[in-house]
């Protein structure tokens, strides 16, 4: 069995559980409008999702209080709007007290750009980018929310009581591991024998990650030998293309060509990884749709929304590889980042095997732009 270094940031989710179930709560806690506290050493700031912040939050901790706030958005958000990041990953703008919920929503979201065309230019702060910021973001992305945050010092006394008092805490440094230890975190929790279209001699076989989140599965295909090199497909969730039938991917082609090759092939392993929209979500997905109904290519349309291209993980690939035995695989993937990410998480791709479907009307331009811009081998 190859030497597949365990994922040294499982020894630091064990030590410290806790730390990590507080990142999985402020997730949560974001979805639903809440702010959260976020500590960098002696530093505590309170951050909200733009998306999801409520009227009573905004109100309470950050209306009438543009001395202590800024507002924050990605660098790929910024270059949309023409405000230079200065190399920031995280770029400060002024709060202006005059700002409303609708008004910030607008500023984050690109879908809006053509409804609620915003006067500039934007005032960027003298502030300094942290740790903090650079949490506030990658906590909302976490979230499957645009990275677009509220983020404010506390008020003088306000902890004595109040909303802020009853706010979560969690680390900056959790916030930035919780990808990775989640991923080591995933346990077999149930297996089951399911005939499948194309495939019928199955097993599902679910992960579900210690620290909370979405469930990945494994899809055990006929049979296979894992010292040998497993013909394996990673499929990220599209719940438009697989489930639905959408024609503006291949994603749905993809996933029944998979399960008919491996079943024909005698046997192996089609991972299906929670990563839905290049890791964005679905709502944030249905949202690059709309910018590409206005013209934006795939890609395009993902940095407009203020992510990077692809925002997935393949860790929980990894790692659910590491617990079926598997350490070498022939992928089936048109993708050779995907082979990289795989070998650097000590998976060895013996071979990339081809695995393209003819075009539609509707997704020629997604397949040229996956090929010209995202290096994919159509």
């Amino acid at each position: 069995m190859a030497p597949h270094g365990k994922n040294q940031a499982a020894d630091r989710h064990f030590r410290d559980h806790g730390k990590w179930l507080g990142v999985a709560r402020a997730i949560d806690d974001l979805r639903r409008g809440l702010p959260v506290k976020l500590r960098h050493g002696e530093d505590v700031e309170l951050a909200c999702a733009i998306e999801t912040v409520g009227q009573t939050s905004f109100s309470e901790l950050f209306e009438g209080s543009a001395a202590r706030t800024r507002i924050l958005i990605s660098a790929n958000r910024a270059r949309t709007l023409h405000i230079p990041d200065k190399g920031r990953q995280a770029v400060a703008l002024t709060f202006d007290q005059n700002f409303g919920i609708d008004d910030l929503r607008a500023l984050a979201d690109p879908t809006e750009d053509l409804l609620r065309p915003l006067s500039g230019p934007y005032q960027r702060t003298k502030h300094e980018e942290t740790e903090i910021d650079r949490a506030a973001l990658r906590l909302c992305k976490l979230a499957r929310l645009l990275p677009a945050a509220l983020v404010a010092t506390p008020g003088n006394g306000s902890d004595a009581g109040g909303l802020e008092g009853s706010l979560l805490e969690v680390l900056a440094e959790a916030v930035d591991a919780f990808p990775e230890d989640e991923a080591a975190s995933l346990r077999e929790v149930a297996r089951a024998t399911v005939p499948l279209e194309g495939a019928e001699d199955a097993k599902i076989v679910i992960f579900r990650p210690e620290l909370g989140g979405a469930e990945h599965l494994a899809l055990l295909i006929g049979t296979f030998e894992p010292d040998d090199a497993v013909l394996t497909r990673v499929h990220s969730a599209c719940l438009t293309g697989d489930i639905l039938g959408s024609l503006k991917c291949d994603c749905g082609q993809q996933l029944r060509g998979a399960l008919k090759t491996i079943s024909e092939a005698g046997g192996g392993i089609l991972l299906y990884l929670a990563q839905e929209g290049r890791g964005i979500g679905l709502a944030a997905k249905i949202k690059a749709y709309s910018l590409q109904d206005q013209g934006f290519d795939t890609l395009e349309a993902n940095l407009r929304l203020g992510f990077e291209a692809d925002e997935r993980l393949f860790a929980p690939a990894a790692k659910i590889l590491e617990q079926l035995g598997v350490w070498r695989v022939r992928l089936l993937t048109n993708n050779p980042e995907k082979v990289a990410a795989l070998e650097a998480l000590g998976i060895e791709v013996g071979e990339m095997v081809g695995h393209a479907f003819p075009p539609n009307p509707h997704n020629e331009d997604y397949l040229r732009t996956k090929r010209e811009k995202a290096g994919h081998h159509l």
